[in-house]
Parts: structure tokens; C-alpha cells; sequence
């Protein structure tokens, strides 16, 4: 089994290239997707987050206001840590679950958003980094997203530099490109991929 960590600031295109890996084959463990499982209505997480945030987090039917929550702890580095402290311990456990369960020659792609912050890189045999530049991540967020350019920022800023991102790759994929460049830069990383898993 290869164990792989796939990364990128918000807007570079992370989950285009995850979407081709799992198109190709890869066995693709989405941390985001955990993370709105582990907070859903009438699960432990969500208690937890109410407890620490109250429940102006909750939108009407009872689920997590992702928005709202959103933009408290964006705002504040302090309120995004209780956040963290309470969600990454539980998708990391369900995380594990999924991987053990995999093939033993899969390509195991763990999509996680903030690996580079949370100092995950060591988990993986390697780690891919889709890249694009802040610009294009600033164009993508409003234009694609919805999203104020207040917001966008704030989320962009909240994350690890671009530096601190490429410093942890092994391999890069450039993200500043038509969609069809972006494809045949996954092929060749799929083949490097599967390759390494079977030595």
C-alpha cells in the first residue's frame, strides 16, 4: 500500500486532481467529506461543537450552519484551534478505519486540506501538492465559490503559505493550467504513483 497525502491552498484545484486520482483508481479518503460526517446531526462531534461554540451554530433543522461557524473561526485563530481540537482527533480515527480496510497494493490518496498546517506530512509515504498562485486562488474563490473577497482572503490567510506548502512536497502538480494540461500532469503522477506502490 502506498500512502499518500494529496494537498493545496483552498481554490488551487485539490479536489479536480483527487477527483482524477480516484477516476484512475486511486482508494481517495477525503478528510473534508469526514469532517461534515463527524459533526452531522446527533453525533458526538456536533455535541462537541455546540458545547464550545453555542448554538448560533446551528441552522434550523438541527445540522451544523457551516457558514456561520465558518466565519467565526476564520476571524480568530484562537476559536479555529477549539474547532480543530475537536474535529481532527475524530477524522482522524475514521481516516485510519477507511485505509485499513483498503487492498493491500492500493493507492491510498488521503485529500486533506490542511496537512501542511496540522504537520501531517510525516503520516504518508509521500506527499503531492497541487499548486496555483494566489491569484488564481483569489479568482477561483469569488468567480466559482460565490465568495466575498473579504472571505476568500480571510480563508487564504488563515492557511499555510504557498512556501511552507511546497517545502513539504514530493511531487508538485501545477495547478496554473488549462484543464487538459492539469489531466496529463495527473496521468503521469498516477503512473509514478502505482508504480512506487508496487516496489
Amino acid at each position: 500500500m502506498l500512502k499518500v497525502g494529496l494537498t493545496g491552498g483552498i481554490g488551487a484545484g485539490k479536489s479536480e486532481v483527487s477527483r482524477l486520482l480516484a477516476a484512475h483508481g486511486a482508494v481517495l479518503i477525503d478528510a473534508d467529506r469526514i469532517a461534515r460526517e463527524v459533526v452531522a446531526p446527533e453525533t458526538p462531534g456536533l455535541a462537541a461543537v455546540v458545547e464550545a461554540f453555542g448554538t448560533q451554530v446551528l441552522a434550523a433543522d438541527g445540522s451544523l450552519d457551516r457558514p456561520r461557524l465558518g466565519s467565526i473561526v476564520f476571524a480568530d485563530p484562537e476559536k479555529l484551534a477549539v474547532l480543530n481540537s475537536i474535529v481532527h482527533p475524530l477524522v482522524g480515527a475514521r481516516s485510519r478505519e477507511l485505509e485499513s480496510a483498503a487492498a493491500g497494493d492500493a493507492v491510498v490518496i488521503h485529500d486533506v486540506p490542511l496537512l501542511t498546517e496540522n504537520g501531517l506530512a510525516p503520516l504518508y509515504d509521500l506527499v503531492v501538492v497541487v499548486d496555483a498562485s494566489p491569484e488564481t486562488q483569489l479568482d477561483r474563490l469569488v468567480r466559482l465559490r460565490g465568495m466575498t473577497e473579504a472571505d476568500a482572503r480571510a480563508r487564504m490567510a488563515a492557511q499555510a503559505t504557498r512556501e511552507k506548502r511546497l517545502e513539504i512536497a514530493d511531487i508538485v502538480i501545477d495547478n496554473d493550467v488549462p484543464l487538459e494540461a492539469l489531466e496529463r500532469r495527473v496521468d503521469e503522477v498516477w503512473s509514478d504513483l502505482v508504480r512506487r506502490a508496487r516496489e
